[in-house]
């Protein structure tokens, strides 16, 4: 089916015929972008830049993609790092793609959202019997992807004792069932991602020394979706259009206040946010000029960095402070994963990493407490 052409008007009634895409694919093309780089297709116009499934043409994500497609023939580990939302998976599946690899199976796992006491179970497998309630022999993720690629999200989540032997396995190529005896081979690629600071949970004691540095062998960076601005307008069309054929709807024209509101926002989600925020909309856009509710946008204080922490008022980043502390010490010292801090004040473990230097937080007195 073919895809809807939508037009971001000069006006706001909506009657331009603006076309943001195509201005932007116009300056790729003269420029010239990263070889291979599909295109979907619009009237049999090319109307959104596209490599495998990654969408954006700005000079921060063309560097990513520049390296990806530097790495992925090498088989190295690669090590992805970036806010939560940026698309790492994606990043991941792209190099898996444009790998020897390629007609091997794509295996992921995400690492906080396992239980502690059966992640590595869930990467190495077990032998029957192994533990209570272990009835059968099972396969791990590492077994599933022999041959192929296996993604680690949240890598950084891992408990101390899965970090040995997952660094066993980057050594020395192989690794036992839970239970078992016998060395299994593992001719796996393996790509890590992470929200994390590695190197400052390597400084704390949580993430060990020598997994970061096996990991660390080609590391590329994320920007997140403010650092990309300009791809905003390529993302909502793509994602308008994906929704919109899924509902069975045509929208036509993107109203232009609501496209300037989108370029505004901070989108502490990053492109998470932004895809849910297009569903929503799509669901309840009942003509076919896109808009959207500016109330679904709230510029919450702890999700936006000031550009310049002394024009904040100090009432305001004391309230702040003592919000931060409140939070970690309930997680005992845990900024990310699921149990974190960040999660219980709904900002990215990036961000609240950030926010915690900016405001001279010592994060480490927190671990000891029971939260009394």
């Amino acid at each position: 089916m073919a895809t809807q052409t939508m037009a971001f008007p000069d006006d706001p009634q909506g009657g331009g015929d603006l076309n943001v895409v195509r201005q932007h694919l116009n300056r790729q093309e003269s420029s010239g972008g990263p070889q291979r780089r599909n295109k979907a297709r619009t009237n049999n116009s090319s109307t959104v830049s596209m490599f495998e499934e990654i969408v954006g043409t700005s000079p921060a994500l063309q560097a990513v993609l520049s390296l990806v497609t530097k790495v992925a023939t090498a088989d190295s580990t690669v090590l992805l790092t970036g806010e939560t939302g940026t698309g790492k998976e994606l990043v991941a599946r792209a190099t898996h793609r444009r790998s020897i690899r390629s007609a091997r199976a794509f295996v992921g796992v995400n690492c906080a959202a396992i239980p502690r006491g059966l992640i590595a179970s869930e990467l190495f497998g077990h032998e029957k019997g192994a533990f209570t309630g272990a009835t059968q022999q099972r396969m791990g993720r590492f077994e599933l992807a022999n041959g192929g690629t296996l993604f680690l999200d949240e890598v950084g989540e891992l408990p101390a004792e899965t970090q040995i032997a997952l660094l066993r396995v980057l050594q020395e190529h192989e690794f036992e069932r839970i239970g078992g005896t016998r060395p299994i081979r593992a001719d796996v690629r393996v790509i890590a991602a992470t929200n994390r600071d590695l190197q400052a949970a390597v400084s704390d004691g949580s993430f060990r020394s020598d997994l970061f540095y096996r990991l660390h062998v080609f590391p590329i960076r994320i920007p997140s979706l403010r650092e990309r601005k300009e791809d905003i307008p390529l993302l909502v069309e793509y994602f308008i259009d994906h929704y919109a054929r899924k509902a069975g709807k045509k929208i036509t024209t993107v109203d232009k206040k609501t496209l300037e509101l989108l370029e505004s926002y901070p989108w502490p989600g990053n492109i998470r946010e932004l895809q849910n925020v297009i569903e929503r909309s799509v669901i309840l856009c009942e003509t076919e000029i896109f808009s959207i509710d500016e109330s679904w946008l709230p510029q919450q204080l702890l999700l936006t960095e000031p550009t310049n922490q002394a024009d904040v008022p100090r009432s305001v980043l004391t309230q702040e402070k003592n919000m931060i502390e409140a939070a970690l010490k309930e997680s005992r010292g845990r900024v990310s994963g699921l149990s974190g801090a960040a999660i219980k004040l709904g900002m990215p473990s990036s961000t609240l990493e950030s926010r915690i230097r900016s405001l001279n937080i010592d994060k480490n007195r927190f671990r000891t407490s029971l939260g009394t």
